[in-house]
């Protein structure tokens, strides 16, 4: 049985992006060659880290798949630290943000919004009020009661008020 080359491998573990070959005379005949693909990329991949990266000249290739890409980032732990413009407030004002990264889940919107504490705060609030609109969806009276409060500028400043010193007293 002839050996099977690595290509063909994986050929059945995962389909090919590249195949690379070429004819070659061999005598009469025509043998087909296959060209390993492999290409190189070099590159400083970890924004402002604050792991010391090696020199280029230390620094050795790394082997990246989809099987180990979570373990190579968070090797390299890339970050993105700064002042961004403060569009919350809208005053020109700037906030600070680092964000660090050690999966590819990292880079989900609701993962670096967690890391962003205004946003965090926001995306709690946002979560609170869907909670209290699924509440209310189904609850005819505590729906009856929202509006109450809601049409009461009183009840709203007594509620602000509750909710300011932390109590839990459901307002009457």
């Amino acid at each position: 049985m002839a050996k099977e080359s690595t290509q063909h491998k994986l050929d059945r573990v995962r389909a090919p992006r590249v195949q690379l070959t070429y004819d070659v005379e061999v005598g009469d005949a025509i043998e087909k060659k296959e060209l390993p693909f492999v290409a190189g990329v070099i590159g400083d991949f970890s924004g402002q880290s604050e792991v010391p990266q090696p020199k280029l000249k230390d620094r050795k290739f790394i082997n990246v798949d989809k099987d180990n890409f979570n373990d190579v980032l968070k090797a390299i732990k890339p970050r993105i630290a700064g002042q961004v413009e403060n569009t919350l407030a809208g005053d020109g004002s700037r906030i600070g943000v680092d964000i660090q990264f050690s999966s590819l889940a990292d880079f989900d919107p609701e993962n670096v919004v967690q890391q962003v504490e205004p946003l965090r705060r926001l995306l709690e609030a946002r979560q609170k009020l869907a909670d209290l609109r699924n509440k209310a969806a189904g609850n005819d009276r505590f729906e009856d009661l929202l509006n109450d409060v809601l049409q009461n500028t009183d009840k709203i400043a007594q509620l602000s008020s509750e909710i300011g010193a932390g109590k839990t007293s459901a307002p009457e």
